[in-house]
């Protein structure tokens, strides 16, 4: 039996030969051999017997030879796992391109090695990248706190407001490494509940704002203290409604905010849009700034961990002192609620679109 398989590169199509197929033409091979030799033993008057002993010996080869094309695959494989469970991701499997089941197992099994090759190399990073973001604020406190020690500085105020500063940035990037951790988990329960978008998005507004004002925007992608950027709300129909875990999306928009706030230009504006979804009941939700925008080739990594953009903020400062894990916390909030995240067309600056679906998934 003959498979189709996919387009060869010659405009044919590709044939999957099974293994029961060739099991079954190996003994349906042995059966005429041996056939064929009693009829040439009855024939020509040949002793029977040496005839059986050449039809054993034909038919063992056979088998043997093709034994030996399916157990070599196999015993390869079990070397690939065994180094796989011991952490040595490098290894591959060959014969990947079998037209037979053996073919798709290594396959199978390729693929995941890449994905836990993959998945130790971000392990690998992340840990690095956390001690890096840890080592920053324990430095700078250190040091404030060795010079109040020496004597090289008194413990006024302005200096206790540093070491004050250092130690909320810790605070801060601790409690997003505990967030994150739940999340992976999957501890974090989501408590949904009906609410209207207007007001419920004019309090996230007024919060960025008086934040703003106050020096420090307590968010987990850093502080902000940009006070010339015009925020702006839309909503239609204003009696438009959600349903969603309030404290989680306040977590999105607020993230978001404080991101397109970092990113605009002097005296620019960001908006806040509320629409009705395509699905029904489902909401879509809005922030776009005025800023430089995020170039295509880098959209896919925005809401990776630890990711800051490669687009300076627009404060005057290359680096804005974020974590770069706001946009990872947003993702996964909306994965929450089975909803959709990402960077939308935008003519001018970025614009990153979050849609609801109205129900939690099961």
């Amino acid at each position: 039996m003959t498979l189709p398989g996919r387009p060869g590169a010659h405009g044919g199509r590709r044939i999957v030969i099974s293994i029961k197929t060739k099991l079954g033409a190996l003994v349906v091979g042995a059966v005429l051999l041996t056939s064929g030799l009693a009829l040439v033993a009855i024939r020509t008057s040949t002793e029977f017997r040496y005839i059986t002993i050449f039809a054993m010996i034909a038919t063992l080869l056979i088998t043997q030879f093709v034994a030996h094309g399916l157990t070599a695959p196999l015993d390869e494989m079990t070397t690939v796992a065994g180094s796989i469970s011991r952490g040595d991701f490098g290894r591959r499997v060959q014969g990947a391109d079998r037209r037979d089941e053996l073919g798709g197992l290594a396959r199978t099994i390729n693929r995941m090695a890449d994905d836990l090759e993959a998945e130790d190399q971000h392990r690998k990073e992340l840990v690095a990248n956390v001690s890096h973001e840890l080592r920053t604020p324990i430095a700078a406190l250190r040091a404030v706190l060795e010079n109040v020690v020496d004597g090289v500085s008194e413990a006024d105020p302005e200096t206790m407001r540093t070491a004050l500063k250092q130690t909320e940035r810790l605070g801060r990037l601790v409690e997003t490494l505990l967030d994150l951790s739940r999340l992976d988990n999957g501890v974090v329960t989501l408590r949904a509940r009906r609410f209207e978008v207007w007001p419920y998005l004019s309090g996230v507004l007024r919060e960025a704002n008086l934040a703003a004002s106050q020096r420090g925007l307590d968010s987990t992608s850093g502080l902000h203290n940009r006070t010339d950027v015009h925020l702006h709300l839309d909503v239609s129909p204003p009696e438009l409604t959600a349903h969603a875990d309030a404290e989680r999306l306040h977590q999105v928009m607020a993230n978001l905010i404080d991101n397109a706030v970092k990113h605009s230009p002097a005296h620019g504006r960001v908006t806040v849009r509320a629409r009705r979804g395509p699905y029904a009941d489902s909401v879509e939700l809005e922030v776009e700034d005025e800023g430089p925008g995020i170039p295509e080739s880098e959209r896919h990594k925005v809401f990776e961990r630890f990711n800051r953009g490669a687009a300076p903020g627009q404060g005057g400062e290359g680096s804005d002192g974020g974590t770069g894990l706001g946009l990872a916390i947003a993702r996964w909030a909306v994965d929450l609620h089975g909803g959709r995240i990402g960077v939308a067309e935008s003519s001018r600056g970025c614009r990153i679109r979050v849609t609801l679906p109205g129900s939690l998934p099961a």
